[in-house]
C-alpha cells in the first residue's frame, strides 16, 4: 500500500470515529446539543451563517396559511378576539418598524444591512420565528416569512418585497388592530347557525367558499364588483343553476354600446351569436334594422349559449333584488389578476363546474359527467336545486379562523374607516358608471 493510500485510509478512519463519537454524544446529551445549536442560530453575529437556503422552508411557511377552516360560524368572533389580544400586545410594545422603500425589490439571495429591519418586522408579526436570528442575509427563512406574510394578505406569494407587499407591511399595527375590531362586529352578526352546507362569498378576499360540516370543501377564486358598482352583501339561497345560459343585453348596453358597434361593423351581432327577438318571439334579421334611427330598436338582444357567451358555461342564481348572480366567464385570465374588483356587481367564479357539482350533489340525475355532457351539447338547461343552498355574501377584511392565522385584505369599498387600508384599490381597477352588466359586453 502506498503512503498516499495509507494516509487516505487513516483520514477516513479518523472521520468515521469522529462521526461515531459525535453521534454518541448527541444521543447522550440531546439537550446540550440543542442548546448549543440554538445559541448559534440566535446569535446576532451569525454573518454568512444566516445565508441559508433551505428549499423546504419557504414552501412550508406559505402553505401553513392555507387551510380548510371557514371564516364564518359560531367560532368566528372567538377566533378574531384571539387575534385582537395578540395585536393589542404588539401595539402596547410599540408596534413594528416601517420597512423602507429602499428595500423594494429585495428577494432571496440579497445581502444588505436593511434586511435586518425586514427581519424585525416579520418577527413582530409572527411571520418569522425569532430563533432564526438577525443578519443582513435575505435567506430562505426571510423568503419563507415574506411568502407567509403575502399569503396572509391575499398577495402573490413570490417572496419578493414588491410595491403591494411593502404597502401592506407598512400599515401601522394600531390600524390593523382597529381593522380587527371593526370586523369583529361583522363576524358577530354571522355567528349563528349557517346550516350544514352553505356558500360564502367574501368580497374583499374575492373568493367563494363552499362549506360543509364546518369545513371548507371548495375555495374558488372570484371577480367581484368594483367600488362604483359594488357587489351587495346579502344572506340568500341558491335556487337554480343554468347550464349553457342565454345572455340578454340590458337596454343601457343596447343603446350605449351595441347600436354604435353595429353602425361601425354590421357583422358584430352575427359574430357574437347575438340574435334579435321581437315581442312575439320571432327572430329578426339584423340587416332589416335601421341602425342609424334616433332610437335603438325595441327588440330583445339575446346571445346564444356557447364558448363566447358572456357567461360561458354556467349561471348560478340566488334570490336577491339586485339582479346579481354568479357565473362562468370566457375571460379566464381575469382570475390571475391581483386586483379582481372589476365587475359591475355579478361574481365570476373560477373552476365554476366544481362548485356546480357541489351545489347539485343532492339533486338527482346531476353527476359531474351529466353536467359535462350537457355543457358540451350547448343546449340551454335550467336546473332547480332539490334543496336550496344558503349563500352569504359578506364584507370581511380581517379574520382569524381556528388555525390562528390572522388574515387581512384591502378595504376595497372603503368601509373600514382608515385611508391606509384602501391604498391599493386604485391599482388595476377600472372605473365605470355603466349598468349592472356592462362588464359582460361580448368582445368586439
Amino acid at each position: 500500500m502506498s503512503k498516499k493510500s495509507e494516509a487516505e485510509m487513516i483520514s477516513r478512519r479518523t472521520l468515521l470515529r469522529s462521526a461515531v463519537s459525535l453521534g454518541a454524544a448527541s444521543l447522550a446529551a440531546p439537550v446540550l446539543a440543542q442548546d448549543t445549536l440554538q445559541d448559534i442560530i440566535s446569535s446576532p453575529r451569525r454573518g454568512t451563517w444566516d445565508d441559508q437556503f433551505d428549499a423546504t422552508a419557504a414552501s412550508r411557511t406559505a402553505a401553513s396559511v392555507t387551510s380548510n377552516n371557514p371564516v364564518l360560524g359560531p367560532m368566528g368572533p372567538a377566533n378574531i378576539q384571539q387575534a385582537i389580544l395578540q395585536y393589542q400586545q404588539i401595539v402596547s410594545a410599540g408596534g413594528w418598524p416601517n420597512v423602507t422603500p429602499a428595500q423594494q425589490g429585495l428577494r432571496l439571495g440579497a445581502a444588505e444591512p436593511s434586511v435586518q429591519q425586514l427581519r424585525r418586522r416579520l418577527m413582530i408579526s409572527g411571520d418569522m420565528p425569532q430563533s432564526v436570528g438577525m443578519s443582513n442575509s435575505y435567506d430562505s427563512y426571510v423568503d419563507g416569512a415574506v411568502k407567509r406574510f403575502q399569503a396572509r394578505h391575499g398577495l402573490p406569494t413570490d417572496g419578493v418585497l414588491g410595491e403591494f407587499t411593502l404597502k401592506a407591511m407598512n400599515i401601522p399595527a394600531d390600524v390593523r388592530l382597529n381593522q380587527l375590531n371593526t370586523n369583529l362586529v361583522r363576524l358577530q352578526s354571522m355567528a349563528g347557525d349557517l346550516g350544514p352546507r352553505y356558500m360564502m362569498v367574501n368580497i374583499p378576499a374575492a373568493y367563494v367558499e363552499a362549506v360543509e360540516n364546518e369545513r371548507v370543501a371548495l375555495r374558488n377564486t372570484a371577480v367581484v364588483g368594483r367600488i362604483d358598482r359594488p357587489t351587495h352583501t346579502i344572506n340568500s339561497k341558491v335556487y337554480e343553476v343554468i347550464l349553457n345560459p342565454y345572455w340578454t343585453a340590458p337596454r343601457s348596453i343596447i343603446e350605449k354600446d351595441i347600436v354604435p358597434l353595429m353602425r361601425k361593423d354590421p357583422t358584430y351581432l352575427t359574430r357574437n351569436n347575438i340574435r334579435l327577438i321581437d315581442g312575439k318571439g320571432n327572430e329578426v334579421a339584423p340587416e332589416t334594422v335601421d341602425w342609424f334611427a334616433p332610437k335603438a330598436p325595441n327588440l330583445m338582444f339575446r346571445q346564444d349559449p356557447g364558448k363566447i357567451n358572456a357567461m360561458a358555461s354556467t349561471k348560478i342564481n340566488f334570490h336577491n333584488p339586485n339582479n346579481e348572480y354568479m357565473h362562468d366567464t370566457p375571460q379566464q385570465g381575469l382570475f390571475n389578476k391581483l386586483m379582481r374588483f372589476e365587475s359591475s356587481g355579478c361574481m365570476r367564479v373560477q373552476n365554476v363546474r366544481d362548485l356546480v357539482t357541489w351545489l347539485l350533489r343532492d339533486t338527482p340525475g346531476w353527476s359531474r359527467q351529466d353536467i359535462e355532457r350537457v355543457i358540451a351539447s350547448r343546449v340551454n338547461t335550467p336546473i332547480k336545486l332539490a334543496q336550496e343552498v344558503p349563500v352569504y355574501i359578506v364584507y370581511i377584511t380581517a379574520w382569524s379562523a381556528k388555525d390562528g392565522v390572522v388574515q387581512f385584505r384591502d378595504d376595497i369599498y372603503q368601509r373600514d374607516g382608515a385611508t391606509e387600508l384602501a391604498l391599493q384599490t386604485k391599482y388595476g381597477v377600472e372605473q365605470s358608471a355603466g349598468s349592472i352588466d356592462d362588464d359582460m359586453l361580448p368582445a368586439q
